[in-house]
C-alpha cells in the first residue's frame, strides 16, 4: 500500500538546510535520482520531504529557472543555495548537482578507454545493436494502439 501523500508546507513550517554539507548532499541526491526531466523529483524533495520551500515558492523559482539559460535544475540549485547561504551556498548546491554525475561519466569514459577495444566487449555490443534497432517497433505499437482504436 503506497504511503499517503505528504501535505505541502506552509511558510510557518518551513525548514532550512542545516549546513553547506546538507545542501551539497541534498542536491547530490537530486542529481542521482533524475535523468532528463526532474521536475517532479525536485518538487517532491524540496517541498514535500525537506520542506525547504512552499509549493508557491517552488513554482515561482522553477519559472525563473526555466527563463535563465542552462539546465533548469542547475539554475534552481544556484538560486536556492544562494538564498540560503549566499555565494558559498550557491557553490555548494551547484557542486552537489554536478560533481557525482560528472565523476560517473568520467569513470565510464575511463572504463571505455581501457576496455573499449576489447574483443569480448565489441562482440557484446555488436550483438545488442540490431536488437535495439528493432525494439522500438513493439513499443510504438503498444503506445499507438489505444489511440488508433
Amino acid at each position: 500500500m503506497p504511503a499517503p501523500p505528504i501535505a505541502p508546507p506552509d511558510e510557518a513550517s518551513l525548514h532550512t538546510p542545516s549546513s553547506l554539507g546538507d545542501l551539497f548532499w541534498s542536491f547530490s541526491w537530486l542529481a542521482l535520482q533524475g535523468f532528463g526531466g526532474v521536475l517532479a523529483v525536485v518538487q517532491r524533495e524540496l517541498v514535500e520531504k525537506k520542506r525547504w520551500m512552499t509549493n508557491a515558492q517552488f513554482v515561482e523559482d522553477w519559472a525563473v529557472a526555466q527563463i535563465l539559460p542552462g539546465p533548469n535544475v542547475v539554475n534552481l540549485s544556484l538560486m536556492f543555495g544562494g538564498r540560503q547561504f549566499g555565494v558559498p551556498g550557491a557553490m555548494a548546491a551547484l557542486a552537489g548537482i554536478l560533481v557525482l554525475p560528472t565523476l560517473g561519466v568520467l569513470a565510464l569514459a575511463v572504463a571505455f578507454g581501457a576496455y573499449g577495444g576489447a574483443v569480448l566487449w565489441r562482440r557484446w555490443l555488436a550483438a545488442r545493436v540490431p536488437a535495439r534497432r528493432l525494439a522500438w517497433l513493439p513499443m510504438a505499437a503498444i503506445l499507438v494502439a489505444p489511440v488508433a482504436l
